[in-house]
C-alpha cells in the first residue's frame, strides 16, 4: 500500500480517525502443494488479530461464485474452500465482518454437498465475528459457505454514477488491506496463511469486472478469474464499473473509465519500463501480468499492490509524471509484500520498508540520482515530523500491536525508517554485496510469509557473519527494536534542495520578494521541499498572500502542492483557502489528503464549518475514511447520516 512518503498520516491520527515476462509461465509458477508447505511453515506463527484456527488447518484454495448486486450494494454468492489439515480436527474457524451467513456445507465421501451446524459469535470492534463451523468428521477437504455482504462493509466502497467520471454508471471496489477482506468473503484474514483462488463473477451488462488474477470473458454479463500463484487474504481484490483498457505493451496496461483513460495511460507509460528496470536487478517479475486500475478519487489511498492488478488513486495523474514514483512503489511490491510476505502485521515493515527501498531504486535507475536523492530527504523530513507526533512505542519497526487495529501500524515509521535501515545496510555493506543480498533473499524467501525473527537469521547468516565486523546484532537490534532513529543514522540529504533553503531563507528575512525569486526551473519535489520547510504558527496573513499571489499556490491542480500549501495555511491561520479547500476536500478522498487537513480544522476555530463540509462529503468517501472522520466529528451520531 501507498500512503506516500511525503507528509504521512501518524498512528495516531488514525486511530482517531525491455520488458521482462516471467518465461515459461505456466511451468514456473507456484502450485498448491507450495501453498501448503507455506501454511504448514506458518502454523507455529501467532497472529492475534485472527480469529482463524490456521495452526490446525489452513485453506489452500478459495473459489468465489458471485453476484455484484449494485442495486442492494451487495456482493453474494458461494465461497469453497479447500482445506489443508495440520492436525485432525472437525472444527474450521474463520474470520467475518458483517457477513450474513445463510449456510455452511461440506463435501462428503458421495461427492454431495452436506449442510453442517455453525455459528456467528460475539462481535469484536477490531475482528469481527468469528465463524466456527462444526464437521461431522475429521479432515473435511471442502466446505462451502453461501453469504452476502452488508450495506457497508469496511472492505468495499459502493459509488453511484454521479461518483464516478463519467456520470453514467456505477462503480464497486474492494480494500482488503489489512484485515478487511473477512468483510467481503469469509476466510483465514491472516497473512501468515497463503491460498491460491477462482472467481466466476456476475454483473450487469455493460460493467466490466476486474480481480486480482488473469481475466477471462465469459459472456456479456459473466467474468472469471484464476490466481495460480498462493497469496494472502489482503491481496484478494475486486472492481467492478464502466472500464476500459489500454496496452503498453504485451504483457501490461491499464484499466480506467473512459474519461480517464486516454490522460492516465500517458501518465504512466514508462510502467513497462520500470517492470524492466525492477527485474534485472531482482530477479524476474514471477506474477504473469502488470496491469493498473485507475480508480474514482475517493479511493482511500494512494495505491495498493494487488498482484497482476494495482489499484491506483487519480490524485497522482499530474500531467508530467512528477508522481510516478507511486507506480514504481506498488511494483516494487511484487517482489517485497506479494513474493515475500509479512507473516503479522506486526511485520509490516518487510512489506512496506523493502518496498520503499526498492522504489526508490527504481526511480533513480529510471530518472536518475538527483531524483532518487530528493525524495529521500523528503520522506526523512516528513519522519522527522511525525516520529515528534507518534507515541515513542509506535516508533519501532517491529511494532507491538497489542490488540489495536492494524490500520494503526500504517505510520511512516515502516515505511521510511524501514527503508533507512536498509539504506544503512546498503552504505555499511556497499551496493554489490547489498544488491546481491536483497536478490538472494527475495528468491530464498519467494511465496512465503515470514517474520522479523526470520528476516534478521537470514541477515545474519547472509552478511553479518559473511562479511564480519562491518554491522554488529546490536547495530540491527537498534534499528528493528528500538525507538525512534539511530543516532548513528547519516541522514539523506539532496544538494538539490541547497538554492530551493535559501531562496526560502532570503524571503522570510525580507531580502527578496516571492515575485522575485528563481523558481521557474522547479520541480514538484522541490516545491513541496520549499513549502514543507516554512514555519509554522509564524507566517503573517500578508506573507501567505504574497507566497499565493506569486505562485497562485491556492486551487492548483497538483494534489501533492495543494495538500501542502493548504496544511501550511491552516497551521498559519490562513483561512482564505477555504473556499478552495471545501473544493479539495470534497472531490478527492484519499486520507492522505483529506484527512490531516480534517484533524486541523477540528482543532481550531473552524470546527463547525468542516463538519458541515464533510458531512455535506461524507457519502463519497471511502467506509475506512468515514470511519476515521466520525470519530473526529462524534458529537452527532454518524450512523443517521445519508
Amino acid at each position: 500500500m501507498f500512503l506516500s512518503r511525503r507528509t504521512l498520516i501518524s498512528s495516531a491520527l488514525l486511530m482517531l480517525l525491455p520488458l521482462v515476462h516471467y518465461a515459461n509461465a505456466a511451468n514456473n509458477l507456484p502450485n498448491t502443494s507450495l501453498a501448503s508447505t507455506t501454511a504448514s511453515q506458518m502454523h507455529s506463527v501467532t497472529d492475534e488479530l485472527t480469529f482463524a484456527n490456521y495452526q490446525q488447518v489452513s485453506i489452500h484454495h478459495i473459489a468465489l461464485a458471485l453476484k455484484v448486486d449494485f442495486a442492494q450494494q451487495q456482493l453474494s454468492g458461494d465461497a469453497i474452500l479447500e482445506l489443508d489439515w495440520h492436525q485432525a480436527g472437525k472444527v474450521l474457524v474463520l474470520d467475518t465482518r458483517d457477513l450474513t451467513i445463510n449456510s455452511v456445507s461440506m463435501l462428503n465421501a458421495n461427492g454431495q454437498w452436506q449442510s453442517v451446524p455453525f455459528g456467528l459469535g460475539t462481535t469484536d470492534k477490531v475482528k469481527g465475528a468469528a465463524l466456527t463451523i462444526n464437521l461431522p468428521q475429521e479432515r473435511v477437504a471442502k466446505v462451502k459457505v453461501n453469504y452476502h455482504t452488508s450495506k457497508n462493509p469496511s472492505g468495499i466502497q459502493w459509488l453511484t454514477p454521479e461518483q464516478t467520471q463519467g456520470k453514467q454508471w456505477p462503480f464497486m471496489f474492494s480494500q482488503s488491506q489489512a484485515i478487511h477482506a473477512r468483510s467481503w468473503i469469509p476466510l483465514q484474514d491472516t497473512p501468515a496463511v497463503r491460498q491460491t483462488y477462482s472467481a466466476t463473477v456476475t454483473a450487469r451488462q455493460g460493467i466490466s469486472v476486474v480481480m486480482s488474477a488473469d481475466r477471462k470473458n465469459v459472456s456479456a454479463t459473466q467474468t472469471q478469474f484464476t490466481m495460480p500463484q498462493a497469496i494472502p487474504a489482503y491481496l484478494i481484490a475486486i472492481a467492478a464499473g464502466h472500464l476500459q483498457f489500454a496496452a503498453f505493451d504485451d504483457t501490461s496496461g491499464i484499466w480506467a473509465e473512459p474519461e480517464m483513460l486516454d490522460k492516465a495511460s500517458k501518465e504512466f507509460a514508462d510502467t513497462p519500463k520500470m517492470i524492466a528496470i525492477a527485474a534485472k536487478r531482482y530477479g524476474d517479475y514471477r506474477w504473469g501480468r502488470y496491469d493498473l486500475l485507475i480508480l474514482p478519487p475517493s479511493f482511500p489511498f494512494g495505491g495498493m499492490e494487488n498482484p497482476r492488478l494495482s489499484f491506483i488513486t487519480p490524485t497522482v495523474i499530474a500531467g508530467d509524471k512528477s508522481l510516478v514514483s507511486l507506480i514504481a512503489h506498488e511494483l516494487a511490491h511484487s517482489w517485497s509484500g506479494n513474493l515475500v510476505t509479512n507473516a503479522t502485521w506486526r511485520d509490516l515493515w518487510l512489506n512496506e520498508g523493502f518496498t520503499t527501498y526498492v522504489e526508490n531504486r527504481i526511480m533513480e535507475d529510471l530518472y536518475g540520482r538527483d531524483r532518487a536523492l530528493m525524495e529521500q530527504t523528503i520522506g526523512y523530513s516528513e519522519l522527522l515530523a511525525e516520529l515528534a507526533e507518534l507515541p515513542a512505542s509506535d516508533s519501532v519497526l517491529h511494532i507491538d500491536l497489542g490488540d489495536r487495529d492494524p490500520d494503526d501500524a500504517f505510520s511512516g515509521v515502516p515505511y521510511v525508517k524501514g527503508q533507512l535501515f536498509l539504506r544503512f545496510l546498503e552504505q555499511k555493506f556497499g551496493r554489490e554485496r547489498f544488491d546481491t543480498f536483497v536478490k538472494s533473499y527475495f528468491d530464498h524467501f519467494a511465496f512465503q510469509s515470514i517474520t522479523t525473527e526470520q528476516f534478521r537469521s537470514y541477515l545474519t547468516q547472509q552478511l553479518l557473519q559473511k562479511y564480519p565486523n562491518i554491522v554488529s546484532e546490536s547495530e540491527v537490534d537498534t534499528w528493528v527494536e528500538g525507538q525512534g532513529l539511530p543516532s548513528f543514522l547519516v541522514p539523506p540529504n539532496s544538494h538539490a534542495f541547497d538554492d530551493i533553503d535559501a531562496q526560502r531563507q532570503a524571503w522570510l528575512e525580507g531580502k527578496r520578494e516571492a515575485s522575485a525569486l528563481n523558481t521557474q526551473d522547479w520541480t514538484v519535489h522541490q516545491w513541496l521541499r520549499f513549502i514543507n520547510e516554512m514555519p509554522r504558527l509564524n507566517l503573517t496573513e500578508q506573507q501567505l498572500a504574497e507566497l499565493d499571489t506569486a505562485f497562485h499556490f491556492t486551487g492548483t491542480h497538483n494534489n501533492e502542492i495543494a495538500f501542502a500549501w493548504y496544511a501550511l495555511a491552516l497551521d498559519n491561520g490562513y483561512y482564505s483557502v477555504l473556499p478552495a479547500l471545501k473544493q479539495h476536500l470534497t472531490e478527492i478522498g484519499r486520507r492522505r489528503l483529506i484527512v490531516p487537513l480534517y484533524q486541523k480544522l477540528a482543532s481550531s476555530e473552524h470546527y463547525d464549518w468542516a463538519k458541515t463540509v464533510y458531512l455535506a462529503a461524507r457519502s463519497g468517501y471511502h467506509p475506512q475514511t468515514q470511519a476515521s472522520l466520525d470519530m473526529m466529528f462524534s458529537d452527532q451520531p454518524m450512523e443517521h447520516i445519508h
